[in-house]
Order: C-alpha cells, then structure tokens, then sequence
C-alpha cells in the first residue's frame, strides 16, 4: 500500500509497504527492522518475532523512545508478558499490532513529535 508524503523534512516517515518489506522515505528496507524518527536499524535483532529475547527488548527500552509500536505482519500477535520487562521497567509504552496499522500509527505519532519506534516484522514463513 502506498502512503501519501509527509511535509516533515528529516523525518523518517513511512511512504509505502508490503510483504515483507517497507518504505522509508523512498528507502526499501527489508523485515525485520526499527524505525525511529531519526534512525533506521536493520541489524536490531536477528530474531524472527517467535523467537525474540529479552536482550532484545533491552534495546528496544534503550532506543529512545517513549513508545515502542510491535508490528507482528498480516495479523496481530502478541508478546509473552514476560518478555516485556525490560520496556515496563524503563516506563516505555508498548502496543503490538499489524505492521500495516504499526507504520500507519507510527507515521501520526512522529509527524506530531513523539518520541516512538516501530519494529516490524512480517509474517514468519
């Protein structure tokens, strides 16, 4: 799905997405990866999302972010609570959703200056 432009210039917007991949201000990038306002981390985890470890999330609570948005692929899956530590104890908000819906919610949030990160992933194979 393509996304329309965003005015804010230097600013990691999502513009397109699909199978496996996205759009990163005219960028294809590969699943799984980071994103944050500033920054885009391809090398974040080698983990598929089913296998994700809290060293992970470690990074995720150090990246900056006041909001972490976890897109799960074509449909909707959740974390282990335990898994989650790492972002409750450093007071980072969290929500798992579609990688569509995560690159949608995640351009609105940066658009308006918040400070959030997106992982995506796409569907395990």
């Amino acid at each position: 799905m393509k996304l329309y432009a965003d005015t804010s210039p230097g600013l990691n917007i999502f513009t397109r997405y699909g199978e496996g991949y996205v759009v990163v201000n005219q960028a294809r990038f590969e699943l799984p990866l980071l994103a944050l306002p500033d920054r885009v981390e391809t090398d974040w985890t080698p983990h598929p999302i089913d296998a994700l470890t809290s060293q992970d999330l470690r990074h995720l609570a150090a990246c900056g972010a006041a909001i972490v948005l976890l897109g799960t692929g074509a449909r909707q899956r959740f974390l282990p609570p335990a898994l989650l530590v790492p972002l409750m104890e450093a007071g980072i908000g969290f929500e798992a959703m579609t990688t569509a819906a995560a690159c949608r919610t995640y351009n609105i949030l940066a658009s308006e200056g918040r400070p959030v990160a997106a992982a995506l992933f796409s569907e395990p194979s």
